[in-house]
């Protein structure tokens, strides 16, 4: 991909997979972008008037204040929360997503192996092998008589719900505002939560991180959905109040849960959530696109913004997403 057709080489520091990844990012960048030069975030030697660019991962506090020049942040993840974590951040800077089409294949295949895993009750089988018990038994249902519900139907929830349609299971999609997609029943706004909880088996959480959904899948969300319906959360960490969760697994009421994200990562070693027997934890590893996906979709935002084109995935501050 050619950047412009500008001399001028525009510089990229990257903050993301340590000093030992440089050398990989550059030769992706090179691949995509040879008209940008690629720098560790902490080399010595950049002058920060000369900096455009950031591919970045919990960027410390103040540092991205430090470029004046600065053109568009970019999150090394789908994630920004990271990036929006630091009081200091410029309100005019860009700040954009790391959506791919590989991250958006390998969320549709993580949720799509959860639900499998929970709808055969993994749990329990993880469970009986730690103790070594021999114990058989059959599940429910298949995927045919079971009802998945997805909550956000941005790129990834309508991918994940397509994939979980092909595989027989009788998906619908929840999201704040109207949507439409084959083979999916999509519920929009707060009028039509109770009815998509009530239908719904296996809830998957992929919204956005708002204040209208921090804390979401709490006590009174759970209580809408029906008896032994389980629960994914490949969102935010913020959706989950722990307290109402572990309640309901322990009433009953949640048969089991699949958790990848949590509001403090790495998760503390002392987190209930590691020993409950009716719980798997996965480290934050749904979507993660491999480094040379995340080049070329960093090279085609450089792209765009160093030709005058709108940005793709730019994170609206007002929306939240």
């Amino acid at each position: 991909m050619s950047v412009s057709n500008n001399p001028r080489r525009p510089v990229l520091l990257v903050k993301s997979g340590g000093v030992d990844a440089v050398a990989e990012w550059q030769k992706n960048f090179g691949e995509f972008a040879p008209g940008v030069e690629v720098r560790w975030w902490n080399d010595p030697g950049i002058d920060p008037l000369a900096v455009e660019y950031v591919l970045v991962w919990q960027p410390e506090a103040g540092r991205i204040a430090g470029y004046p020049n600065l053109k568009a942040v970019i999150s090394s993840a789908a994630g920004v929360d990271h990036i929006l974590a630091d009081p200091r951040l410029p309100a005019t800077v860009p700040v954009i997503r790391m959506v791919t089409d590989d991250t958006v294949q390998r969320m549709a295949e993580f949720t799509a192996m959860s639900s499998l895993m929970l709808l055969k009750d993994m749990p329990r089988m993880i469970a009986q092998q730690a103790r070594r018990e021999w114990t058989e038994f059959a599940t429910p249902r298949t995927a045919v008589e079971t009802r998945v519900g997805i909550m956000g139907l941005g790129a990834l929830g309508l991918a994940c719900a397509q994939m979980h349609a092909q595989l027989g299971f009788i998906t619908a999609g929840w999201a704040r505002s109207p949507r439409t997609a084959e083979r999916i029943k999509c519920y929009a706004g707060e009028d039509q939560l109770g009815a998509f909880l009530a239908r719904t088996n296996i809830l998957i959480c992929l919204l956005p991180d708002t204040e209208d959904t921090r804390d979401i899948i709490n006590a009174d969300l759970l209580r809408q959905l029906p008896a032994g319906a389980a629960i994914i959360n490949v969102g935010r960490g913020t959706h989950v109040q722990t307290e109402d969760l572990l309640a309901a697994l322990d009433s009953g009421h949640v048969s089991s849960a699949l958790l990848d994200v949590f509001a403090v990562e790495p998760l503390p070693v002392d987190s209930p959530l590691w020993n409950h027997p009716r719980i798997i934890v996965t480290p934050h590893g749904a979507a993660t696109p491999s480094r040379r996906e995340r080049a070329r979709q960093a090279a085609s935002v450089i792209h765009a913004l160093e030709n005058g084109l709108p940005a793709p995935h730019l994170y609206d501050r007002e929306r939240g997403y």
